[in-house]
This record gives C-alpha cells, structure tokens and sequence, in this order.
C-alpha cells in the first residue's frame, strides 16, 4: 500500500475517533486529510534528507579520523626524520674536523717521511754492501714515489715504512745469493753469504779464493781457506740445503763510536 494513502487511512481514523466528523462535510474532511498527507510527506523527505545529511556527516567523520591517523603516522615519521638528520649534521661536523686533521697531519708527515727516506739513503750507502742494487732501486722508488700526485699520503707512508722493515729484517736473517764482484779491476761471479749485518762474506763459483768484507776499512779482504768448509755450510743452511746449525764466521772487533 502507498505511503500516502496508508497516511491518509490514518488521519481518517484519528479524526473519526475524536469525533470531528459530526456536523463536519465530507469536503473539510477531504481537505484536512489532503493537508495532513502532504505535511506528512514534507516530514518524510525532511528525514529523508535529515538521514542523508547524517551519512554524510558519518562518512566525513571517518574520513577525518582516517585522515588524524595519517598525520599522526606522518608525524612520528616526520620525528624519525629529523633524528636522522640531526645525527648526520653531528656525523657531518665530525668529518669535516677529521678532514681538517687529515690535512694538518699531511703537510706535518711529508716532510718526516723525507727525512726518512734520506736516513735510509745514506745508511745504505755506508752500510755493509750487500744486494747494494735492489736497496739502491727501492730508495730510488721511494723518492720517485714522493713527487707522484696520484698516490696518497697514507700509501707513501706504508712504503717507506715498508722499506724501513725490510732493512731491519736484514739484520736478523741469514741469506746466500749470487752476484758480481769487482776486485782488482775485475769482474767475477761469485757467492755470497750474509749473517744479518755482522758478516758478509764471498766464495769464488770453483771454491778457491774466499773474501770478507771489513766494515772498519771498507774494503774487501781476504780470507784464510780454513773457513772453507763453514763458508760452504752457511750457504747451504742459507739456501735451506741444509738443517739450521752453529757456523763460525769472521767478525770485526767493535768500534768506539765517535
């Protein structure tokens, strides 16, 4: 049944029950009972929009509550942030006082690693001659390397601070090679042994003629054929042709330092 004749039935029987009908025509009935249907539809479409307004109003809400979520989620990401970025610019002031180090260390190590080099140098030059080239051609290197652009300061010093370790391990190892000697104006191929930095000493390839090296005259002598045979151990012991074992070889009397 429609709404309005199912409103229209029902202000029939309200005004029926309260009498108004008697002495009433059926004209101010219809009437009355016209108006009262149409306030009622008023009504309803008024509610109707009351209900839509009301969606509205619910759906904004959650919309809006949807949306507080957002910008609290956005706020505490907001605040992760700017730790982050606080502890960069703390991170950031700390490298730039480390790149100011870094300088003041560099103009202060380059001269140091000079005079280094230069100490190297002229130790090699008046010490015991042994494998005087290759020494001579890692000196060289390092003062080449000093002029070049392209290495950095930190692998300059790992160099000269290698080629100081590699003078240090010579005087405590033993070592036997083969190399040109020059005496008297000639050349001859000859073996030498070396026992750290108190004996460098030489055999002739056929075992005649053995020679020491004098520190203190700075010369090349001549040694007494009985060192022979611990000449002939040492270099085998040195070339690992041999177990490791006591050899008896020349050394200089110390020196008074002056």
């Amino acid at each position: 049944m429609p709404m309005q004749v199912r409103t229209r039935n029902i202000l029939a029987a309200a005004i029926l029950a309260g009498g108004v009908v008697m002495g009433a025509s059926a004209a101010a009935i219809d009437g009355a009972l016209d108006k009262g249907v149409q306030r009622a539809g008023k009504a309803q479409q008024s509610q109707q929009k009351i209900d839509a307004v009301d969606n509205s109003i619910r759906a904004a809400e959650r919309e809006y509550r949807g949306l507080m979520k957002e910008v609290d989620g956005l706020n505490v990401y907001i605040a992760q942030l700017d730790r982050q970025l606080n502890a960069q610019q703390e991170e950031l002031v700390g490298i730039e006082e480390s790149i100011k180090n870094v300088t003041l260390v560099e103009r202060q190590i380059t001269p140091l690693m000079l005079r280094m080099i230069d100490a190297i140098d002229q130790f090699v030059a008046v010490d015991v001659p042994f494998l005087k080239d290759d020494r001579t051609k890692r000196m060289n290197a390092l003062k080449d390397l000093m002029g070049r652009s392209d290495v950095t300061v930190a692998e300059k010093y790992r160099k000269v601070m290698e080629a100081y370790q590699t003078e240090i391990n010579y005087g405590r190892t033993i070592e036997s090679y083969r190399g040109t000697l020059s005496l008297n104006g000639l050349e001859r191929e000859v073996d030498f042994l070396r026992v750290g930095r108190i004996a460098l000493m030489y055999q002739s390839l056929d075992g005649e003629e053995l020679g020491v090296w004098n520190t203190a005259a700075s010369e090349w002598q001549a040694l007494d054929k009985s060192y022979k045979s611990k000449l002939m151990a040492g270099i085998r012991i040195a070339r690992e042709q041999a177990a490791p074992a006591l050899i008896q070889v020349p050394v200089a009397a110390p020196q008074e330092v002056k």
